[in-house]
């Protein structure tokens, strides 16, 4: 038991993740850009609301300020943060993708950073979880941001287990293969009229959950998640 943080917290996976871990018996701090949507999750939970753009420096900085000041031990940093620029390469907006590649990949840099050092400063342990996508497995035809930003987090989480499992630190990547049932963006509308074709996010917290109970002698630093009926 302990302190978790989620950053880029919706109404979808990040809200299933605090309710599970709140579950476990886990103190919260929920961080968005927006945190006016989040006050009916926050009571519910008992969480601290921080206001963050994950993309920015200063603003991780002051986020964990506001973590270390919780005074808990930090069990498990949580990333799920993306940014998605969809449309061919020479249409595309340079400042948009630049944008897009930030909060998706130097955002969890941020995380990891200041997680890292909070962890290793009490020689506690903890976990690092990212939320991944299969566009950082495979680049897909008109979607280089997102491929970049996913391709640059996966590399990232790999360099990160291999330097700080052996430090008590456990790093996951979890690689979301189809549209998760809560989000509501028009190109998952398709999905949504089938459940069957989509994620529960309940059930992907649960994976979340699991992933922080394994025992060090059995790490994994990554899982692929996908419906039954997903072709790959």
């Amino acid at each position: 038991m302990g302190l978790v943080l989620i950053i880029g917290v919706g109404d979808g996976l990040s809200a299933s993740l605090a309710r599970t871990f709140r579950a476990r018996g886990d103190d919260l701090i929920l961080a968005a850009r927006d945190v006016s949507k989040l006050s009916a999750l926050a009571e519910e939970t008992g969480a601290i609301l921080a206001t963050c753009d994950a993309a920015e420096r200063v603003d991780m900085e002051r986020l964990f300020e506001t973590v270390a000041a919780a005074d808990q031990k930090l069990v498990a940093a949580i990333y799920n943060p993306s940014g998605r620029s969809r449309g061919p390469i020479a249409e595309l907006d340079p400042v948009k993708v630049e944008a897009d590649i930030k909060v998706t990949a130097y955002g969890a840099f941020l995380m990891a950073h200041h997680a890292t050092k909070l962890m290793l400063e009490h020689d506690e342990g903890g976990a690092l979880f990212f939320t991944g996508a299969t566009a950082g497995v495979k680049g897909f035809a008109n979607s280089a941001s997102f491929s970049m930003g996913k391709f640059a987090l996966r590399g990232l989480c790999q360099s990160l287990a291999r330097e700080l499992h052996p430090k008590g630190i456990h790093v996951g990547h979890f690689v979301i293969d189809g549209g998760i049932d809560a989000t509501q963006t028009s190109d998952l509308l398709a999905e949504k009229e089938n459940p069957s074709n989509t994620l529960d996010p309940d059930e992907i917290a649960k994976v979340y959950a699991q992933f922080a109970d394994q025992h060090r002698s059995a790490w994994s630093w990554e899982i692929e998640l996908r419906p039954w009926v997903e072709t790959f």
